[in-house]
């Protein structure tokens, strides 16, 4: 059974997937802006540095909408019409290929339909958002801050390159789970306040001979 063209099955949706993924990743530095963080890869690798081991990883992504302008009836058929326009244009020249017509003749008719139909469709479409959103704006998803990694045994030369301190060291040793850091802790508080006096209490609390 074939996969229909432009459609992507598992694998290749976990290949694509894998190629974004490092191995054993550990933090470099981390920027709060992209830019930063580009040009961090970039020094790396005017360095010589193998790029290829490394990632930029968004964090925090929250979307941002820009609002641009207040929108009224006169931009919003200003805008139409010149979406018209373009359409027109468009239209018109490709027909004047396939037409032994006058090239004039066609341009004047597709643009005049061409700006009929933008000036339409404009002002249906906001008509319909009955005064909800007058106005205009850009959205964008961004990220808080950007965090460049590389696998654990580049981490070091990275971060030197970049004149940045040593990285933190990292645990390698087994994961303790909940209850057994709980049990550790206290197990080495009571060992603090275990009295180390050379005497010892009785059952009721008191202080008794030495044995």
């Amino acid at each position: 059974m074939t996969t229909p063209t432009g459609m992507r099955g598992p694998g290749a949706l976990g290949a694509g997937r894998s190629l974004l993924e490092l191995s054993d990743p550990r933090s470099v530095a981390t920027y709060s802006d992209y830019a930063e963080a580009q040009g961090a890869v970039d020094h790396l690798s005017d360095e010589g540095f193998p790029v290829d081991q490394l990632a930029i990883v968004g964090t925090d992504l929250k979307q941002v909408e820009r609002v641009t302008g207040r929108l009224t009836w006169g931009r919003v058929l200003a805008g139409g019409l010149l979406s018209g326009l373009w359409l027109g244009a468009f239209v018109g020249l490709v027909m004047s290929l396939l037409t032994e017509d006058p090239i004039l003749a066609v341009m004047v008719t597709t643009l005049g339909a061409g700006a009929a139909f933008g000036l339409v469709w404009a002002a249906i479409g906001y008509a319909m958002t009955q005064g909800r959103r007058d106005f205009t704006s850009v959205t964008a998803v961004v990220a808080t801050s950007y965090e460049v990694l590389a696998e654990a045994p580049q981490v070091a030369a990275a971060r030197e390159m970049l004149g940045l301190g040593a990285p933190a060291p990292v645990h390698t040793g087994p994961l303790r789970t909940y209850g057994e850091a709980v049990d550790a802790a206290r197990a080495e508080q009571a060992g603090r306040a275990r009295p180390d006096d050379g005497s010892h209490r009785t059952a009721t609390g008191e202080q008794g001979p030495l044995a």
